[in-house]
């Protein structure tokens, strides 16, 4: 028996006005002559984007969601190169005590990241390196802000093919040493629905110590011919074998056929049950992260259907696959 618990990412279509990806972008930060006064509009932003997460944490507590993504938009301009004497980080210090005591009441909630497409691991490029060391390290300080173990809690993918994907492949463990452990060990890492496969992740996961993400609609859209996925379910599961946390897999369904690669605002429950079906008693505990326009709603909806196909409810987002 598998218990599979279901989350969904960053924002909610049934909380209204609770973006916690409010933003401004630098041409907005410059047109403010006080430098002083742009800064202090900053920190509001973040600390609205934060009280929205707590707003989430609770919707999503009154639901039994115990599995959700933070947005990694919730700082604007933090990295940017305009600004290296902001403390963004001090001023956020009342909102983060407010999460961190939320979650020692919820300490069963799962909540990690996934930073964006330009965090590249694997770049020659020295400075998207570094900039994208400096963004992982953001990552980490929010966590610790939060009062969150930074371990294994921001999920990436392996990064540009650069025309030559081996090459990139070793790229990426060359390079891996130039990054810090304390960071090394927050990362998890995702196979992509354009250039690094499922078993070219795990070749990866498996050389580094890192935990695998298996993106079931990333998969479908990029894989060697005749390789199946079920095949190397195990391999998948192995990687988290030093991890304190479930195995996580991260589910879509296509937009439509033309449009195969972009994620459609439900899930489609029938692939999603030929999934269960094989992964089923491979695993205690499968945590899934549904990543659809709907957001909660799919979520929701997706329960609905589970229900109606005979699976066992645990609460309302969360069930027995037997």
């Amino acid at each position: 028996m598998t218990i599979v618990r279901l989350g969904y990412a960053a924002m909610s279509v049934n909380v209204k006005n609770a973006s916690p990806s409010q933003t401004m972008t630098h041409a907005q930060f410059m047109k403010i002559q006080d430098r002083d006064a742009a800064i202090k509009k900053l920190e509001r932003i973040a600390v609205s984007n934060i009280t929205n997460c707590l707003r989430l944490l609770r919707h999503n507590a009154a639901h039994d969601i115990a599995f959700f993504r933070l947005s990694s938009k919730l700082i604007p301009l933090a990295n940017h190169p305009d600004l290296p004497e902001w403390n963004y980080i001090k001023p956020l210090k009342d909102v983060f005590r407010s999460i961190r005591s939320y979650l020692n009441s919820h300490p069963h909630m799962r909540l990690d990241f996934h930073p964006e497409h330009f965090v590249v691991l694997n770049t020659p490029n020295g400075d998207v390196f570094k900039s994208s060391v400096r963004t992982l390290h953001m990552h980490k300080l929010l966590l610790i802000g939060m009062g969150i173990d930074p371990e294994h809690r921001c999920v990436i993918h392996v990064g540009g093919g650069y025309k030559d994907k081996e090459k990139a492949l070793e790229q990426f463990v060359n390079n891996w040493g130039d990054v810090p452990v304390s960071l090394q060990n927050m990362i998890m890492l995702e196979n992509d629905d354009k250039t690094f496969s499922m078993r070219d992740t795990l070749y990866l996961c498996e050389k580094l110590g890192v935990p695998f993400v298996f993106d079931y609609h990333h998969h479908l859209a990029n894989h060697e011919d005749g390789v199946k996925w079920e095949e190397e379910w195990s391999r998948a599961v192995n990687t988290w074998k030093y991890s304190k946390l479930p195995v996580k897999v991260h589910m879509s369904s296509p937009k439509s056929e033309k449009d195969f690669r972009a994620h459609a605002d439900f899930i489609d429950i029938r692939r999603f049950l030929d999934f269960l079906h094989h992964v089923k008693g491979s695993v205690d505990n499968l945590d899934v992260m549904i990543e659809a326009k709907q957001k909660d709603e799919a979520l929701f909806s997706l329960m609905k259907d589970l229900k109606e196909a005979g699976m066992k409810q645990v609460d309302e987002a969360s069930f027995y696959v037997n």
